[in-house]
């Protein structure tokens, strides 16, 4: 009988390790799995519900010259502040909880009635589906254009990529609406109505490169001694920019390292694909991509690259709990039922930021172990941008590299961004299926896309290929692949038959 209470107690234990493990365990998948947007909304959430958590945030300062060293002296005062009073806010949450201990049992809560915590949040509010193209056209609409002009204004919009940019030269658009549309207007006329188009929203919209992009969202801001600075480095030292070469600017405009910091940091809040934050659709649940790592291409071939985590506060555990928890522990002794639960929540709570901090870290060790692997798996194209240089990459594969388990390179890979020299890419973008062909040559099922679209692009709009004429031409490249594998790709690529291409 003995032997029996004795196998029911250990049993009992390995349940309670194995909750709690599985706990942490929890906590952790759902951090990994958070971009760094809603990884700064959960921290701010958990830091509400306990008060053991404590931010400080490193955040940079925003200083400059002048006219803007003055608000950077009242921010780094407002900030000094801001951290005494939260701590200060802190201490008497822990007060006040310590004092309310023992009391649940004699003060019943009151129902006052109303709207519940969410139905007090704002409506949602969601809008029928307007494409990218439509949301230009209505703004096209807005402004007074004759019919020439519409025509013109029409095909600059339908000729935009998914990023917003204008990548055709002018001179093909005059090509291409004379050939296809029978209108004949001139490159002048063509980039007078490019000027209006980018005048549109959001800034940024109709540039025909990365530098017009930036500029065209710099001229926007209100002016200041900043906005000049920023104006100068795209205008003046893009290459220098693009390679993040930051000393060689701080010299050429005599600026100190504070300044370059915030200089740098309010660069990189403008956008380089401002089609993309429009989107397929708007609806309020639409928000601003935020990039989850910083990928540097070096002049020396080596790709470096950082965590976004300039917002991400750092936390640690409240001294003030830390110290009322020894001076319980202390006094054991002496403690009265009070105390003893006072003791208990504070070792709760203590430990509960403790395993959050913990949590923190590991997702933070997982993201850059598991990014490292993929810019050694497609090293070739952080350095080129070329999309025809990305590896067939799958998620074992990355998950073998760095030891962890598929699905945690699944949390890792979804939902997450990576702004690169050559745009800011989800990282399900680098995962690609391999292609092996009869003569056992592996493929990345990308490049072949790739190579597709751009036949595509190039055929005759009045003589569309079609899928067998497709493959043709892509086993002239070096890719046989089957008829049927030609039609998927297209579809995947949302490219319709030749007949509804013909134009």
């Amino acid at each position: 009988m003995a032997t029996k209470q004795v196998q029911e107690q250990k049993q009992e234990q390995v349940q309670k390790l194995a909750q709690s493990f599985s706990q942490q365990q929890l906590l952790q998948a759902s951090l990994i799995e958070l971009p760094v947007a809603q990884l700064i909304d959960r921290i701010n959430t958990e830091m509400n519900d306990n008060p053991a958590l404590d931010p400080y945030n490193t955040a940079d300062a925003n200083v400059g010259n002048d006219d803007f060293q003055e608000s950077a002296d009242d921010l780094s005062h407002e900030d000094d502040f801001a951290v005494s009073n939260e701590r200060e806010e802190r201490q008497t949450a822990l007060d006040e909880a310590l004092s309310n201990i023992g009391r649940d049992d004699e003060e019943l809560p009151v129902y006052h009635g109303g709207r519940s915590n969410y139905e007090e949040r704002e409506e949602v509010v969601y809008g029928t589906q307007v494409s990218f193209y439509d949301q230009l056209k209505e703004q096209m609409g807005e402004i007074e254009l004759d019919e020439r002009q519409e025509q013109i204004m029409e095909y600059l919009i339908g000729s935009l990529d998914d990023d917003g940019l204008l990548r055709k030269s002018l001179i093909s658009i005059e090509d291409e609406l004379a050939i296809y549309h029978n209108v004949d207007v001139t490159s002048d006329e063509i980039e007078a109505m490019l000027l209006r188009l980018q005048d549109f929203d959001p800034a940024g919209i109709g540039a025909r490169s990365l530098q017009e992009c930036l500029l065209l969202q710099i001229e926007r801001k209100d002016d200041s001694v900043l906005k000049t600075l920023m104006h100068t480095v795209i205008s003046d030292y893009f290459e220098e920019f693009t390679k993040k070469h930051w000393d060689k600017i701080r010299i050429a405009l005599g600026l100190n390292e504070l300044q370059v910091e915030a200089l740098s940091k309010e660069l990189r809040r403008l956008n380089p694909r401002p089609g993309a934050s429009m989107g397929e659709s708007v609806g309020r649940s639409m928000q601003q991509i935020t990039p989850d790592f910083i990928v540097e291409s070096n002049d020396d071939g080596t790709i470096s690259f950082q965590l976004n985590n300039s917002e991400v506060p750092e936390l640690h555990v409240s001294q003030s709990f830390v110290d009322t928890l020894k001076e319980y522990q202390d006094n054991r002794a002496n403690m009265s039922r009070q105390m003893k639960e006072a003791l208990l929540y504070t070792r709760k709570k203590v430990e509960s930021a403790r395993s959050f901090i913990e949590a923190i870290k590991v997702r933070r060790r997982t993201l850059t172990i598991t990014m490292q692997a993929i810019i050694n798996w497609q090293h070739r194209f952080f350095e080129e941008g070329d999309e025809a240089l990305l590896r067939p990459m799958i998620l074992k594969d990355i998950a073998t590299k760095t030891g962890l388990d598929i699905s945690t390179v699944s949390r890792v890979s979804n939902s997450k961004f990576a702004q690169t020299r050559w745009g800011t890419f989800p990282l399900r973008y680098f995962f690609s299926d391999a292609f092996v062909t009869e003569s056992g040559e592996e493929l990345s099922t990308r490049q072949i896309k790739a190579e597709l679209r751009d036949i595509v692009e190039a055929e005759n709009k009045k003589r569309p290929l079609s899928d067998d004429a497709i493959r043709e031409e892509l086993e002239a490249r070096g890719f046989p692949i089957a008829r049927r594998t030609v039609a998927k790709y297209r579809e995947q690529l949302g490219i319709p038959i030749a007949r509804l291409r013909r134009q």
